[in-house]
């Protein structure tokens, strides 16, 4: 699995703000568990910052540990969820998970964590 140590986070420039921030992935692979088949997607990954806010190139780097993983879309969506989470702590966050369809399916999983706005 993904190793979230790589993830690394920089001072929010202005926590006396509630913003958003959105960082979109477009090319996203992992390993269907079934079939070992590669799996492409993209991740929209967008937060309000309390303290932290996750830094690009590390981000890069922990996506890139799921390459090799078979691991379903589910799984992916919480893991990304739960490791960002953990580092950060935002206000609030939703992952989207948009994956290509295969066999005529397409797939969209959102995990949150906090007190998303609705």
């Amino acid at each position: 699995m993904p190793d979230k140590n790589l993830l690394e986070c920089f001072e929010n420039p202005a926590p006396g703000h509630e913003y958003v921030i959105e960082h979109i992935a477009e090319e996203f692979t992992s390993l269907c568990p079934k079939t070992g088949n590669p799996d492409f997607g993209s991740i929209i990954v967008r937060y309000s910052p309390a303290r932290l806010c996750v830094e690009l190139k590390s981000l890069k780097r922990y996506y890139q540990g799921f390459r090799n993983e078979g691991i379903f879309y589910e799984a992916v969506t919480n893991c990304i969820c739960t490791d960002l989470n953990d580092v950060m702590r935002p206000r609030w966050m939703v992952i989207e998970t948009h994956w290509k369809g295969r066999g005529g399916i397409r797939s969209t999983i959102r995990a949150s964590a906090g007190d998303v706005p609705t």
